[in-house]
């Protein structure tokens, strides 16, 4: 696996999963096909768009596994029986994955002329403050904690 420097510091526990994440992301990261955008939608929204030329609805499939869309592509019909002098017109066996922050849903996903769009929506941040009460003995039962939430706005 590829080591982040940024993730060998003493001061951050716990980022395990989040160095793998994205080494998974730049292994895939250079595959160029199919071509897509991602684009701000109102304050909390995004619309990843794909060119698709050539699929039809039902070569195309989307799932969310562990916090990672994965986005699918593969001609069943592939008309064999077919000469073309030229086929600039990609329709290979494609797989796209994009990883997703905690809390981000999918909330719409269509098709229209050789584009996939697919819509999500970011949720409010909530920031989070816990005192921590400090106990004199280790012997002592432990007390409870209080915690404080705030909802302020995703940038």
């Amino acid at each position: 696996m590829t080591r982040f420097p940024l993730f060998n510091s003493p001061f951050l526990l716990g980022f395990d999963q989040f160095e793998r994440t994205l080494d998974r992301v730049t292994k895939t990261a250079n595959d160029g096909y199919p071509p897509y955008n991602i684009e701000q939608l109102e304050d909390d929204g995004l619309r990843i768009t794909l060119a698709v030329a050539g699929f039809d609805v039902k070569d195309l499939g989307a799932t969310i596994e562990d916090n990672e869309l994965v986005i699918a592509g593969e001609q069943k019909d592939a008309d064999t029986a077919r000469a073309f002098h030229h086929q600039g017109i990609a329709t290979r066996k494609f797989q796209r994955r994009f990883v997703l922050a905690d809390g981000i849903e999918v909330t719409d996903a269509a098709y229209e002329n050789g584009l996939l769009h697919i819509d999500l929506v970011r949720p409010n941040v909530e920031s989070r403050t816990r005192t921590i009460s400090i106990r004199k003995d280790r012997t002592a039962p432990p007390q409870t904690v209080n915690l404080q939430t705030e909802t302020a706005t995703a940038e």
